[in-house]
């Protein structure tokens, strides 16, 4: 009488395997994406969410992303194209020219629409306000070139990017509120110009943060 082989136990090794695998960067992408809405909640403060943002940029394995974000709700890491929660789905962002023009009068770009790398912006005798707030960046550097004469200028950008820039005040104002943001793969908007009789002031929006934006590509 033949013996019955017993059924193969999975060994223990299968799970460090899938911890060891190379991690993509769409993983060490979407790990980020996590790390920004936990900050973005107040789930973490500054300081970490910029060691847990470098860490999940460099790390090498699948296994180097799970502690980022083991102790946030509902954040569980996995491989490139694991089922993730359903999140409601936003407005299309708009596209707009990439300028703003006010002469005698007044002009606005505001909500949910899509900045590239360079926005012209010129108000005479006028006024222009343009907020970043909700914006989504298509580019990791913005350059907002400024030309005010006899007019005003204000810009307003998430208080999660980096804010830098200086220009000519003639007879005016010309004042950017620079700051470094703590992920330092957020983007860069960069501010230059001209107030000419006129005044332009850039500085961040308080309690908005971006979450869309294009990151530098790391290399493995």
């Amino acid at each position: 009488m033949r013996k019955t082989e017993p059924a193969p136990v999975a060994r223990p090794e299968s799970r460090v395997a899938e911890a060891e695998l190379r991690a993509s960067d769409a993983d060490r992408e979407r790990i980020a994406e996590l790390l920004r809405d936990a900050y973005a909640e107040g789930r973490l403060s500054v300081e970490e969410h910029s060691e847990r943002i470098e860490a999940a940029y460099g790390a090498k394995t699948l296994g180097e992303l799970v502690p980022l974000t083991r102790d946030l709700p509902a954040h569980r890491p996995g491989p490139a194209g694991a089922e993730r929660p359903a999140v409601a789905p936003q407005a299309p962002a708009r596209l707009e020219s990439g300028s703003l023009v006010a002469v005698f009068g007044g002009a606005a770009r505001k909500g949910r629409w899509r900045v590239g790398p360079h926005v012209r912006v010129t108000s005479v005798f006028g006024g222009v306000e343009l907020d970043l707030s909700d914006a989504v960046f298509e580019s990791p550097e913005v350059v907002i070139e400024v030309t005010a004469v006899f007019g005003g200028v204000s810009i307003r950008v998430p208080e999660n990017v980096t804010l830098v820039g200086a220009g000519s005040g003639i007879f005016g104002g010309f004042d950017v509120r620079e700051q470094i943001a703590a992920d330092p793969y957020a983007p860069v908007v960069r501010v230059k110009g001209a107030a000419i009789f006129g005044g332009v002031e850039a500085k961040p929006r308080r309690g908005k943060k971006l979450k869309e934006w294009v990151r530098k590509q790391l290399d493995d």
